[in-house]
């Protein structure tokens, strides 16, 4: 925990190396000071079949999904951290945005392996 679940128009993958996107939000997450960057998770699903305002438009959209507790600055300065670090990397993505949201720390379960 956290999350970071980035969706995004399969075209994109022409220009930007998907890894490279992955890691930029997994820097900028930890450049926020937000969250301890051994808990970062982050993962990417692309989209074939999406529809935006006009034909050739690409999206990134990425989920931050962080346990409640943090306040609205701390969760406004991880989304403008990883909005401004992407916006460098994709200049010719049309949209990108991102949602920070609040997991429930008491519905929220997970099971870790041992190591």
């Amino acid at each position: 925990m956290p999350h970071f679940v980035l969706e995004y128009s399969r075209e994109i993958e022409a220009s930007a190396d998907v890894t490279a996107i992955m890691e930029t939000v997994f820097t900028a997450a930890c450049e926020s000071g937000v969250m301890n960057p051994d808990d970062i998770k982050v993962r990417a699903i692309p989209y074939d079949h999406f529809r935006l305002r006009k034909a050739g438009e690409t999206f990134l959209h990425i989920t931050a999904s962080l346990l409640e507790g943090r306040t609205d600055e701390q969760k406004e300065k991880v989304s403008v951290l990883v909005r401004s670090h992407l916006d460098s990397l994709l200049p010719d993505v049309t949209s990108i945005s991102i949602d920070v949201r609040d997991m429930n720390a008491v519905a929220y379960k997970k099971r870790l392996l041992p190591e």
